[in-house]
C-alpha cells in the first residue's frame, strides 16, 4: 500500500527548503550525544520556532538533568518518556526467545531499540500535528534503514529521516559549533555510544578501523574491571514460559532483573563482544558492545529450550531465528515476515519453564544445573536403559 507522505528529509537543505513549516511543530530525536544535539542547533539557528526534542529512557541511565540543560540551552521543549518496561517486555523479552544474535558474533540491540523510539515519536509527532520527524542517522549507521524502516511500516504521513543521510557534516565541526554556543562538553567524546538496559554500544571515532581498535576502558560500565576482582559466585536464573522472572528465586520484573544481571555478571567480565555488521551496499562497520546479562539469559534459554523442546522443532526454530534477525535488522520489525516468525517462535516459548543454575568466575559462566519443569532430558542413564528393555 502506498501512504502520503512528503518527500524524505535526506539532507539540511530540506529543512530549509520552505518545507516542513518552520512555525509548525518538529518532532527529533535526541539522545544528548553530539549528532542530536547539533541537529537542534541547526533546527533553531534555521529559525523552526516550535521544535520538540524526543528521548526515550530505555533504561541506560541517562543523566535528565543534563539532557534538559541542553535542550533549556537551545530552547526546544524536551519529552522525556519512560520506556523501560515496554522495551523489556515487547522488544528484548521476544529476542530471548528468537535468540537473536547477528550471524553468531553479537546480540541484536538497536534492532530493537529503533522501532519503539520510532513508534513513540510518531505518537508524540501525531498527537502535536507535527509537520516532520527527524532523526540523526549517518550513512554509515543501520539506525538509518531502521527507522526510516520502521516510520513507514508504521504509516507515518508526516515528512521524516535524517539530514545526515546526504548531508554529513564533520564530528569535529559539529563539536567546534556546539562549542562556541555554549555547549563544550560534548567536545570530550571519543566515540559515539548508543546504550539501553540489554546494551551499551560504542562505535566511530576512535574505534573506526577494524584493522586498530582498542574501546577506552573508560567507556566499559558494567564489565569494568574492578580493583579486586569479585569471588566465584553462584546464580539461578528461572523462565516462566519463555520469559526470564526470577533471579535466585526472587522473583522480578524483567527491566530490573537484566539491570540486576549486566551488575553482577558484568563484575566477572562477561558479556564483551565486537564484530562487523553490513551495511547497504555490502560494506561493513565495526561496533563494540558490553551485554553481560545477555550473553547469560540467551545462553539460559537456549538450555531450557533444548531441554524441553523436540531436537526437530528446535532445529526448525534456529532456521527462523535468523530469518527474525534479518527482519530486525533491516528495519522491518513492523513487517508481516517477522511477526509471522514470532508466532511461532512465541508458540515453542509456552513450554520454556525451568532453572538454570550457573557458576560464574573470571571471564567464565559455568552450568552447575539445569531444571525443566516438563523435561524430555534424561537423569539416570542405566535405569533408563533398563525401562526400554523389552519384557
Amino acid at each position: 500500500m502506498t501512504r502520503a507522505h512528503g518527500p524524505r528529509i535526506r539532507s539540511f537543505a530540506d529543512l530549509t527548503d520552505g518545507s516542513p513549516d518552520r512555525h509548525r511543530p518538529v518532532v527529533t530525536l535526541f539522545s544528548g550525544g553530539l549528532d542530536s544535539t547539533y541537529l537542534l542547533h541547526r533546527l533553531t539557528r534555521a529559525g523552526f520556532t516550535d521544535v520538540h526534542a524526543f528521548s526515550a529512557d530505555l533504561g541506560a541511565g541517562e543523566d535528565a538533568e543534563e539532557l534538559r540543560h541542553t535542550t533549556d540551552h537551545l530552547g526546544v521543549r524536551l519529552h522525556l518518556v519512560d520506556a523501560r518496561q515496554v522495551f523489556a517486555d515487547a522488544f528484548v523479552r521476544p529476542a530471548i526467545a528468537a535468540q537473536a544474535v547477528y550471524l553468531d558474533t553479537h546480540p541484536v540491540s538497536s534492532s530493537l531499540s529503533r522501532p519503539l523510539i520510532a513508534r513513540l515519536a510518531l505518537e508524540l509527532a501525531t498527537e502535536l500535528d507535527a509537520a516532520a520527524v527527524i532523526h540523526t542517522a549517518n550513512p554509515s549507521q543501520n539506525t538509518l534503514r531502521r527507522l526510516n524502516g520502521a516510520l513507514d511500516l508504521l504509516g507515518c504521513t508526516a515528512r521524516y529521516g535524517s539530514p545526515y543521510d546526504l548531508d554529513p557534516v564533520d564530528r569535529d565541526q559539529k563539536a567546534r559549533e556546539l562549542e562556541e554556543i555554549g555547549l563544550p562538553h560534548l567536545s570530550k567524546r571519543v566515540a559515539s555510544v548508543d546504550a539501553n538496559l540489554w546494551c551499551r554500544e560504542f562505535e566511530s571515532g576512535v574505534l573506526d578501523d577494524p584493522q586498530d581498535h582498542t574501546v577506552p576502558e573508560h567507556l566499559y560500565t558494567w564489565t569494568a574491571r574492578p580493583a579486586e576482582p569479585p569471588a566465584d559466585e553462584t546464580l539461578e536464573i528461572a523462565f516462566t514460559h519463555g520469559v526470564p522472572t526470577a533471579l535466585d528465586g526472587t522473583p522480578l520484573p524483567l527491566p530490573a532483573l537484566i539491570e540486576t544481571l549486566n551488575h553482577r555478571a558484568g563484575a566477572h567480565g562477561l558479556g564483551r563482544y565486537s564484530g562487523l555488521e553490513h551495511l547497504p551496499g555490502g560494506h561493513k562497520v565495526l561496533e563494540l558492545r558490553e551485554m553481560p546479562a545477555a550473553t547469560l539469559l540467551l545462553k539460559t534459554y537456549r538450555h531450557l529450550e533444548t531441554a524441553t523442546l523436540a531436537a526437530e522443532t528446535v532445529r526448525e526454530k534456529m532456521h527462523l531465528e535468523q530469518l527474525w534477525v534479518r527482519e530486525a535488522l533491516e528495519g522491518r520489525w513492523f513487517g508481516e515476515l517477522r511477526t509471522a516468525c514470532d508466532r511461532f517462535i512465541s508458540s515453542c516459548a509456552a513450554r520454556v519453564c525451568g532453572t538454570v543454575r550457573w557458576r560464574l568466575s573470571r571471564g567464565t559462566a559455568q552450568t552447575r544445573a539445569i531444571t525443566a519443569a516438563d523435561p524430555l532430558y534424561v537423569r539416570d542413564r542405566e535405569a533408563w536403559e533398563r525401562d526400554r528393555q523389552p519384557r
